[in-house]
């Protein structure tokens, strides 16, 4: 299947896949753990071989590991069950086919040995949109962040979040999302991100849910 949205170096992408069949592609914490970490290591111009990093050490250690220049900078990521967002910043030609090439070859590898399956995991290709201004950078930014509540309310996005101090409670409680980077939390996995090209105003004050809420609905009022 060609791709619709043509790739350009100094440009931002929302970048997104599901499993084939809509199935799971993340059953337990192990799975979302290893995409976190390949989200992390592989992408960077030179080759890496987790196999080999893992005989010697453990898989959190992989955020101590430097890398050679990045394909992309990553701005906000989230991992639902049965699919997966990132918000990115293409830095050289070819670098975001070449990355989610390499992440999603090594997953799906690795999840197809665990659980004893074949063929593909992802469908192909990966989805992808061009962002064009600051409101559509802005509600995919919120978007992001925002869905996982739909693991707990799924009619959120036609309904709206309900409940912001329960939201805000499970937000904070949810590790596969670059959410809690963005709330001063000081982790490991932030290092995925770079935070060097998101805008000066996303990260002066710890963002909140009345914030995201608000860019999340200007999007579906027009």
């Amino acid at each position: 299947m060609e791709r619709k949205v043509k790739f350009a170096p100094k440009e931002y992408y929302h970048l997104y896949s599901r499993g084939v069949e809509k199935r799971k592609i993340f059953l337990n914490t192990k799975d979302y753990e290893r995409f976190i970490a390949l989200l992390y290591i592989m992408n960077q111009s030179g080759e890496f071989h987790l196999a080999n990093f893992l005989k010697k050490k453990k898989l959190v250690e992989i955020f101590n590991e430097s890398k050679e220049k990045k394909l992309v900078s990553v701005l906000s990521y989230t991992l639902i069950p049965n699919h997966f967002h990132i918000l990115v910043y293409e830095n050289e030609e070819g670098g975001i086919s070449k990355f989610m090439s390499r992440l999603l070859t090594a997953y799906s590898m690795y999840f197809n040995t665990k659980y004893e399956r074949s063929g593909p995991l992802f469908t192909h290709p990966f989805r992808s949109q061009h962002i064009l201004n600051e409101s559509q950078y802005l509600w995919i930014f919120s978007y992001i962040h925002l869905n996982p509540i739909g693991i707990i309310k799924k009619d959120f996005k036609e309904n709206g979040i309900g409940d912001k101090t329960i939201i805000q409670k499970f937000l904070e409680s949810y590790k596969y999302s670059s959410y809690l980077d963005y709330q001063e939390i000081n982790r490991p996995e932030s290092k995925i991100l770079d935070f060097s090209l998101v805008p000066e105003y996303l990260l002066k004050n710890k963002l909140n849910i009345e914030k995201y809420d608000e860019w999340f609905s200007i999007k579906y009022q027009g």
